[in-house]
């Protein structure tokens, strides 16, 4: 269905107002279906097998789920907005997206996919360190911060000033990156899953994880717990290459198991 808004025409304000709503509801849904997933499986159902490997063991302060849910239904909007306003783009000729295939996509596709990523983590690290800043901070960061322990409805809690800062990223990654509509679709569910992952306070990857060759590159719940507990360290969203080389990595990120 998302894909089908890429094919629709929506230059006119009622059909962008309908792929508004539209987007909302696909966005809205992969939040719940994502979130509500991982808060059943890890925190319901299976919460005794889990609870070895939850990093911070703080209690849940009153009311935070749903406060997290109606600030996640503001940024899902938001989000909408922004994709919906990246088609009209696309539409109008100012993005790279294509809808075309050839044999060349099987080995640019999954290519274009990760160079989006590692722009994403880049300005989104930038951002991330910018939105700690003490004149800044209550104005675009604090919502977020308000979790004090971090859940699967945290992925999503956003202000709505960051909440603008961080949709916009990737529709301005496409003005000039060729990327076929189906790996716009594949990046911003892997943003939502690794979001999840990240704020689910429990960390499944396996013990030793962060020595492997891939686990040191890649953010998992302990290393994103880190920074909702300390505050001045791991900045990242998928990757930590720009906490390593920024020297932001928290020191006690390798005392954890």
């Amino acid at each position: 269905m998302l894909t089908n808004l890429f094919l629709y025409d929506i230059l006119s304000l009622p059909a962008f107002t309908v792929a508004v709503l539209a987007m909302f509801a696909i966005v809205a849904f992969r939040y719940f279906l994502v979130a509500g997933f991982f808060y059943l499986y890890f925190y319901v159902w299976r919460r005794q097998d889990w609870l070895a490997y939850q990093v911070n063991a703080k209690a849940y302060q009153k009311g935070q789920f749903r406060q997290e849910v109606a600030w996640s239904l503001l940024t899902s909007f938001i989000f909408a907005v922004a994709g919906s306003g990246m088609v009209v783009l696309w539409q109008a000729g100012y993005t790279r997206i294509y809808a075309s295939l050839s044999w060349n996509d099987l080995w640019y596709m999954p290519l274009s996919l990760a160079v989006a990523m590692l722009l994403h983590e880049t300005y989104y690290y930038w951002l991330h360190r910018l939105m700690h800043h003490p004149r800044l901070y209550r104005y675009l960061h604090k919502v977020h911060h308000n979790s004090l322990v971090s859940s699967p409805w945290t992925s999503f809690s956003f202000h709505p000033s960051e909440a603008i800062l961080e949709a916009i990223a990737l529709p301005l990654i496409v003005c000039f990156l060729p990327m076929h509509y189906g790996m716009i679709v594949t990046h911003l569910t892997l943003m939502t899953l690794s979001s999840v992952i990240n704020h689910l306070n429990i960390e499944i990857y396996p013990q030793g994880f962060k020595q492997h060759w891939f686990g040191r590159w890649w953010i998992g719940a302990t290393h994103h717990a880190l920074h909702h507990q300390e505050f001045r360290y791991n900045y990242g969203l998928y990757f930590t290459f720009w906490d390593k080389y920024m020297h932001t990595e928290s020191p006690n990120y390798e005392k954890e198991k």
